[in-house]
């Protein structure tokens, strides 16, 4: 039986041909054209969703994560990187606990014997120190913070006018953000508040990996009229830090050439995880002035590295060394064995004027505190942190007073004891 035809159907086959027609008239990259003119007939955000999602399903989660970070760092300058980052670490440090959970400063495991019969009069007990060829009427020195923020500005400022109305030195954040923005520059610039303290400025050690070199370290100590340069060497907490530098290669070399070239003293400087003897040995031997042990014990960084990390990886990784490191007392035995005749700077969880006596006890020229001054300087001024060095350096002249020892140079020379 013939079936009646259909009108519409055969216009359907019509059409249908005709397209097939067409396309084997022209060639693939007309076809292709006109499917990317089709594609643009949509709203873009379908097809940006579209592209997100393709990409998302041909390659990991954590490629992904890395690519956004570089992307989202080559979109803004360094100096913001910086900037937000000094911003990262002062608000951490007053709001979050970053101190070490069960690593300790070793001090606790020495004590003075106790003389009932100093032959002394505490009022002439001299707790001042000559240090790089400056005399302090102190030991203390503020351990190197902040700078790069008007926060920090603030601070500095606020700190150096404390250390000289306490007569003590003071050393500066970190100021890589002022020679990548030199209009930073005024975030660290005190010398107008202390003019007569011993102060330091302060430069990454790796850096001189990263195209620093003796140009950068000019600006640095001139920059705030400094009397020294510290080095810090802080190879951990690059380690951990999502944008960290950790290419530590080669840096022995250009620490001794830096040495050789500036005409201030260079200070080695931990960060909180200390020296180890042979590194102390090696740094002495490049010719630093000086090595700040800053040993463990007191704040970590790789703590406050995780509470500022972007994935729960990295949070993971930097929380992993929170017991990381040579405690203070312990890198203050090794550099003092392995550089005997190099003046030493203790810091790392100095908690009092006792700790103040016992770290110059096993060495220390200078002993340095950053935590505390901080948040004496966040919360009352210059006038908290003068009160703050006058009540340690009480409990150090206290300290000296009942060990027998009437100067530093005395201290130097008096026992610790470890038993009874």
């Amino acid at each position: 039986m013939i079936e009646a035809s259909n009108p519409a159907a055969a216009d359907v086959d019509l059409h249908e041909r005709r397209k097939a027609d067409a396309a084997a008239a022209q060639p693939d990259s007309d076809i292709h054209e006109r499917r990317k003119a089709d594609a643009a007939a949509q709203p873009d955000s379908d097809i940006h969703e579209r592209r997100k999602a393709d990409a998302a399903a041909a390659q990991p989660d954590s490629d992904i994560h890395e690519r956004r970070k570089a992307d989202a760092a080559a979109a803004q300058p360094d100096s913001d990187i910086h900037e937000r980052r000094k911003a990262d670490h002062i608000r951490i440090n007053l709001e979050e606990d970053v101190a070490f959970k069960a690593l300790t400063t070793g001090l606790e495991a020495y004590f003075f014997m106790h003389r009932a019969l100093p032959e002394l009069d505490l009022a002439a007990v001299d707790t001042g120190v000559e240090v790089l060829g400056k005399r302090q009427r102190t030991p203390l020195l503020i351990s190197s913070m902040t700078g790069g923020t008007a926060r920090a500005q603030a601070i500095n400022r606020e700190l150096a006018a404390g250390a000289q109305a306490a007569g003590m030195a003071m050393g500066l954040g970190s100021m890589r953000a002022a020679i990548e923005d030199p209009s930073l520059a005024a975030t660290y610039q005190v010398r107008d508040v202390a003019p007569d303290i011993l102060l330091f400025a302060n430069l990454g050690a790796v850096q001189l990996n990263y195209r620093y070199g003796i140009d950068q370290c000019h600006r640095a100590v001139d920059m705030i009229q400094a009397d020294a340069l510290i080095l810090h060497f802080n190879a951990l907490q690059e380690a951990v830090q999502p944008e960290g530098d950790g290419n530590f290669a080669g840096l022995l070399a250009k620490v001794e050439a830096i040495c050789r070239a500036l005409p201030v003293p260079v200070v080695a400087k931990e960060v909180g995880w200390g020296f180890a003897a042979e590194d102390a040995r090696r740094l002495a031997e490049a010719g630093v002035a000086a090595i700040d042990v800053a040993g463990a014990g007191g704040t970590s960084w790789s703590q406050v590295e995780m509470h500022r990390a972007p994935t729960a990886r990295h949070a993971r990784v930097a929380g992993a060394f929170l017991d990381w490191g040579i405690p203070t007392a312990v890198s203050l035995r090794y550099c003092r064995q392995a550089a005997p005749d190099l003046p030493l700077f203790a810091s790392g969880g100095i908690k009092d004027g006792i700790d103040v006596a016992k770290c110059v006890a096993l060495g220390a020229s200078l002993v340095g505190l950053a935590g505390e001054f901080l948040r004496a300087a966040d919360g009352d001024g210059a006038a908290g942190v003068v009160e703050l060095a006058e009540t340690l350096v009480e409990e150090l002249r206290v300290a000296m007073f009942c060990a027998g020892a009437g100067d530093i140079a005395a201290l130097w020379q008096t026992p610790l004891h470890t038993h009874f």
